[in-house]
């Protein structure tokens, strides 16, 4: 029967070829719109991940209850040996050593004189590692508009805002006023080696790069390191997974009695950075949700609506004697079959054109300009394996349902009425 039916839908291209049509449109915009909305509530979490939080992040006890304050007393120490220990136990996971500071950038003039100063915040990363996956993480090379990229110690990259207020440019040499870890005041000199811009208004404001060797340095911290950031292979947030991992290292490594033990907490327990996971999470839901069942009203009723304008033909093959129950049946099945064939399409060209959003992006950059949030400039989709499924509920289940109401009126049909509608 399925086969008389894939042939009979075959040769009327009257009765599959619009159905499917409509079907693999719905599905497609409903899979592009899932892999979309999760793409784009997740780049913001990616971009805070990237720049301040890691996936998962590794700090003492009490550097983790006051680290909006970035107090490099409560520094890791011995970092080297802890980011071994991490990267033999968590192998999946790329391990990066960071420092955040604050300071005072003092620009001299040509008689060593202050010709001006400005209040920067400052990240040590690991630079000048060849192995490093710091400059591509922070998208920094992209980010450069002046000079080039740090290749010596003692070379950083401020942000070029910030280096036009101040009236630095590529190659000249600023003083960082600071405090080390020990807290005592620290000065010490670096040369510019570019700047960069993020085009965001709170990054660009005062920020200062350097390599987390010339950071220690100048700090006074050797072999100390204030956070360690943690970032799944994959390149996405897993919430599961962070928390799993974090628990797993707490209980091996952490003491809960001694401050300066190591803590991992995972980004949805940092800050309020919770509260933005889970709303991203429902958000997410919700919007898939309301268009899913505004794709399956539109496919329902495009599938009630083939269901009637078929009583022409339900009637004549009444007449000739076939049974009102095949009749039904045969046009569930027709819609199962086009269901599934629009469904596969859809869905098909659903992840195509997802993963062409996933790989170049959008970008909305010119939108971006003065904000003072951390938000992406390029928005990407990003396909889910519930990406590879979503689309037949409204493909199939929502087809078969508006067949499967308008097939109704066919057990309501009277058979001595049969031939003055067929003559009407």
């Amino acid at each position: 029967m399925i086969k008389f039916l894939i042939k009979g839908l075959w040769r009327d291209k009257s009765r599959s070829r619009l159905p499917i049509i409509v079907v693999t449109i719905g599905v497609m915009l409903t899979v592009l719109m899932h892999a979309y909305i999760t793409g784009f509530m997740g780049d913001t979490i990616e971009m805070n991940a990237r720049f301040t939080h890691g996936h998962v992040k590794v700090m003492t006890r009490a550097y983790a209850e006051n680290m909006d304050q970035m107090p490099l007393d409560l520094a890791l120490m011995n970092a080297e040996e802890l980011l071994a220990t991490l990267r033999d136990g968590y192998p999946d996971t790329d391990w990066s050593a960071r420092i955040k500071f604050g300071g005072l950038i003092d620009v001299p003039d040509s008689m060593g004189e202050t010709r001006s100063q400005g209040p920067a915040m400052g990240f040590g990363i690991d630079l000048l590692s060849a192995e490093s996956a710091e400059t591509r993480r922070l998208n920094l090379e992209k980010a450069l508009r002046q000079g080039k990229m740090p290749s010596l110690p003692g070379e950083i990259l401020l942000s070029d805002a910030f280096a036009i207020k101040l009236k630095v440019n590529p190659g000249d040499k600023v003083t960082l006023i600071g405090s080390s870890m020990n807290g005592s005041m620290t000065m010490t000199n670096f040369v510019v080696a570019g700047t960069i811009s993020f085009g965001i208004e709170i990054m660009d404001r005062g920020t200062i790069i350097a390599d987390i060797k010339d950071v220690r340095m100048a700090l006074d911290m050797p072999d100390a390191a204030g956070e360690i950031l943690g970032f799944l292979d994959n390149g996405f947030y897993d919430n599961d997974l962070a928390i799993s991992m974090a628990d797993n290292f707490n209980e091996k490594l952490s003491a809960n009695n001694d401050e300066f033990s190591p803590v991992m907490k995972s980004l949805s327990r940092q800050g309020n950075m919770g509260q933005y996971v889970a709303m991203s999470e429902i958000w997410s839901m919700y919007v898939s949700l309301i268009f899913i069942f505004a794709m399956s009203l539109v496919l329902w009723n495009a599938g009630l609506l083939g269901g009637l304008r078929r009583y022409g033909e339900v009637g004549i093959r009444l007449a000739m004697g076939e049974e009102k129950g095949h009749v039904y049946r045969s046009m569930i099945w027709e819609s199962v079959i086009i269901g599934l064939a629009g469904s596969v399409i859809g869905t098909a060209l659903g992840i195509f054109f997802a993963w062409l959003i996933q790989t170049y992006g959008i970008n909305i950059s010119g939108m971006m300009k003065g904000a003072s949030v951390m938000f992406p400039d390029t928005i990407r989709a990003r396909i889910t394996p519930p990406d590879f499924y979503i689309g037949f509920i409204p493909g199939l289940i929502s087809t078969v349902l508006g067949t499967m109401l308008s097939g109704i009126g066919i057990y309501r049909r009277q058979t001595a009425r049969l031939f003055k509608e067929l003559e009407a």
